[in-house]
């Protein structure tokens, strides 16, 4: 076993063993991911782990394009190109993606976010060579033509029937965006809209491609069981000729503004069997504040797992709902900091709404036991060095680090900041991002109890 998969598996069986003050997570000691990163003259960032642990190979390109950047108008356009891109090359078929995954005993997918969509495979490591030509001819020589632009835009607007229309809770959580951003792109939902796909031409999608899916807007991620100097030479055969366009990438410049007062809104659902409830605040963009780590562990201590303050305080204790969260989401630009709640039947979204808020404000102001937060913080540090013992895992730890987190060392600094958030850090950024700070408050009802006004979703 290599020395570092070796000192991973220790560390990893230090923390699930944890349970006495002398195997607390922040003295662990966790080797770093050892990546090299380099840049092609077309502009792609290349960035690689070799690890022998098993003979596997994992290839990942993340575009650096996501929902934020669909034209005005024409909402779910990267979440369509997540789909077209497994479609036919010059020198493809349709879906041979998967007979060159697949039927080699790998697996492949992609998936599509407010600021990035990435397409990742895992296959034996001698198919490296075929996996690195076919990302690259994908990117270089993909048919965008009215025949896989129909049958592709049919394909995601089922999806939207089925997670958005059909899921009983689905407008709530695609409503979420909309009303938390006034000025941002964040506020077109990823999945896109029926009317905007519908609205939207061939050329559209043609120059959507062009604009975007560019070397110098990629990022080249291998993780796993491959020589180094052979990897360069096949990237460089492969990749290096792709020209590099001479027009500029279009970045998004908006600038959301600070909330001056609290916002509610009302959407309401024709199939959801009990109302619900969310609230949002606004947290800064990834890059640019270390406060996004102990926001995750303000979330964790409010909502991981049924010991969390909210399943105690709201399912358990109160009985007034029947699944409560809290997450941090960080982006590239401004993220979101949300609480919701789902009711039990007989309740209302104002009593969730009290027992959130009153939750969220004990979180901020009273004192935090050493062994509640050592272990969700324990269970944090867990769930990411799981991840890290396999090739993907350790690809996507880079892709989240390079392109959302705004450097890609931050994926060896933030495990030593996650040991190290203390109470005093999570009083501090709840005070400073959430209780001290405007919200918008989501109330989700059946359609039958809704009020006539209710549907418009204007402030209150």
């Amino acid at each position: 076993m290599r020395p570092r998969r070796a000192a991973l598996l220790a560390s990893l069986t230090l923390l699930i063993v944890a349970g006495s003050p002398l195997l607390r997570a922040a003295e662990l000691t966790i080797p770093p991911i050892p990546y090299h990163q380099r840049t092609l003259a077309n502009g792609l960032q290349v960035l690689s782990v070799e690890d022998h642990a098993s003979p596997n190979v994992a290839v990942q390109v993340w575009y650096h394009v996501g929902s934020k950047d669909d034209p005005q108008g024409r909402s779910g356009f990267a979440h369509l190109f997540e789909h077209l891109m497994f479609k036919s090359t010059r020198h493809m078929h349709a879906e041979q993606f998967d007979r060159l995954t697949e039927d080699v005993g790998g697996a492949n997918n992609a998936s599509t976010g407010d600021d990035v969509t990435n397409y990742f495979e895992i296959v034996p490591s001698n198919h490296l060579q075929t996996l690195l030509w076919a990302e690259a001819e994908r990117l270089s020589n993909l048919n965008v033509d009215e025949k896989n632009f129909k049958s592709e835009r049919a394909v995601v607007e089922e999806e939207y029937r089925q997670s958005v229309l059909a899921n009983p809770y689905g407008k709530l959580f695609n409503a979420i965006d909309p009303h938390s951003y006034t000025v941002h792109p964040y506020q077109r939902p990823t999945i896109g809209s029926i009317e905007d796909l519908e609205a939207a031409s061939l050329q559209n999608v043609i120059d959507f491609h062009h604009t975007f899916y560019r070397p110098d807007n990629a990022t080249l991620i291998v993780a796993g069981d491959f020589d180094p100097k052979q990897l360069d030479a096949w990237v460089d055969q492969y990749f290096g000729w792709i020209p590099k366009p001479a027009t500029p990438i279009p970045q998004v410049t908006a600038k959301e503004p600070v909330r001056k007062q609290d916002k509610r809104y009302t959407v309401t659902s024709e199939t959801a069997p009990l109302p619900a409830v969310a609230m949002t605040w606004l947290i800064p963009p990834a890059a640019d504040s270390a406060d996004r780590i102990p926001l995750q562990v303000a979330a964790a201590l409010l909502s991981q797992g049924d010991s969390s303050r909210l399943y105690q305080s709201l399912v358990y204790r109160h009985q007034v709902a029947q699944e409560v969260g809290a997450f941090a989401d960080t982006r590239v630009g401004p993220g979101l900091f949300t609480a919701y709640a789902i009711l039990a039947s007989g309740h209302q979204p104002a009593e969730a709404e009290k027992l959130l808020n009153e939750e969220i404000v004990w979180l901020a102001t009273q004192p935090i036991g050493d062994a509640e937060l050592d272990k969700v913080k324990t269970q944090l540090l867990t769930s990411e060095l799981k991840q890290r013992q396999t090739a993907q895992g350790i690809a996507f730890a880079l892709g989240q680090a390079s392109l959302i987190d705004g450097n890609v060392e931050h994926v060896n600094d933030d495990l030593v900041a996650l040991q190290k958030v203390s109470a005093d850090d999570v009083h501090r950024v709840l005070r400073k991002y959430v209780t001290g700070a405007k919200k918008v408050t989501i109330d989700y009802l059946p359609q039958a109890k809704a009020a006539p006004a209710a549907a418009k979703g204007d402030a209150k």
